[in-house]
């Protein structure tokens, strides 16, 4: 593996519960990240992948530090994020910076794109006002928008276009580490696929590190270099992304690959679905032993008793199941 830029050390994310009016006290706590380990190089994708409330948004906040971690570490370039006061914190931003899901909704409708990329620029980097003009129509075209378009107003642009001004605001700072929390989910399919070459194109042309959260199994593919697998706060299996999706080692992960989007009808019809029972647990109170032994049709006695361990299957490719074995007839 190339040199390690991102790591995260055992991080637990839990938000308490309380109860009572005047004296309040802890009766719980949502579990939403529960001890995840990763290291990511410099200039790779990982996707992260999961069903809906298993902790990949909260994961992504814990590691710019909009949450703050519960436990564990998060190291950016050797340096521990959760350790740094407000200060530091302020001026290590710089280094990464979030794309968010709905890019209505992260842009001020009362700034034109021109004030948006300058706030971002001036707030991390000293550039002249003569040369700031320059600089902002150059990240527009970096993203693929004319430099007219920097005296609008977000609501005078299409999703798409919105998007893409996400992106220049993220990039205008120049970071490391891009996290992007499902960018297209709130896309039509054919914009879809403009951003996700856009985001492909600038990795490779700026050696971003980037951590891509989404549903779309086809995108994440298309787009990762690894995908990790999330489920109820935990890291289930990890690996190249083409091993992940063609030979996926844990239950959940097979579970999610048969209800992928097939391009094509002939896999589509040869394809077994594989259909959960239930519900997932509640994070408040995860299940003993495997998180998801209740909904596994490979679950035995011991998977209610035992966590399971990472380990490695293939090489490079991990997964948390004491039965891969068996399931997969490795």
């Amino acid at each position: 593996m190339r040199e390690p830029y991102l790591e995260l050390r055992h991080v637990k994310t839990h938000f308490p519960i309380e109860r009572g009016f005047l004296a309040r006290h802890r009766v719980g706590a949502v579990k939403a990240v529960d001890g995840v380990t990763l290291t990511i190089a410099k200039g790779e994708v990982l996707g992260l992948v999961g069903e809906s409330g298993c902790g990949k948004s909260t994961l992504a906040r814990t590691i710019l530090r909009l949450v703050p971690p519960t436990e564990g570490a998060v190291l950016l370039g050797g340096r521990n994020l959760a350790d740094l006061a407000a200060e530091e914190l302020r001026a290590a931003r710089a280094g990464f910076q979030m794309i968010f899901q709905d890019p209505f909704a992260s842009l001020n409708p009362r700034m034109t794109v021109h004030d948006t990329l300058a706030e971002a620029i001036q707030a991390h980097r000293s550039v002249a006002p003569a040369e700031l003009s320059d600089e902002i129509a150059s990240l527009l075209a970096r993203v693929g928008l004319a430099a007219r378009f920097s005296r609008k107003y977000p609501h005078e642009f299409s999703g798409g276009q919105r998007q893409r001004i996400a992106v220049a605001r993220a990039l205008a700072v120049r970071p490391g580490l891009i996290i992007a929390d499902e960018p297209v989910s709130a896309l039509d399919v054919s914009v879809q696929a403009q951003i996700i070459n856009l985001l492909a194109q600038l990795t490779r042309e700026l050696g971003l590190t980037m951590v891509f959260i989404s549903h779309d199994l086809a995108v994440v593919r298309h787009l990762s270099h690894r995908i990790a697998v999330m489920y109820l706060g935990r890291i289930v299996e990890l690996g190249p992304s083409a091993e992940v999706l063609e030979r996926p080692l844990h239950p959940y992960t097979r579970a999610l690959v048969s209800a992928a989007q097939l391009g094509d009808p002939d896999r589509k019809a040869a394809r077994k679905r594989v259909l959960l029972a239930g519900d997932p647990p509640s994070p408040v109170n995860p299940p003993a032993g495997c998180a998801f032994h209740p909904r596994c049709a490979y679950a035995i006695e011991e998977c209610s008793r035992i966590a399971p361990q990472f380990e490695a299957f293939r090489p490079g490719h991990e997964a948390a199941c004491i039965r891969v074995r068996q399931i997969n007839a490795l």
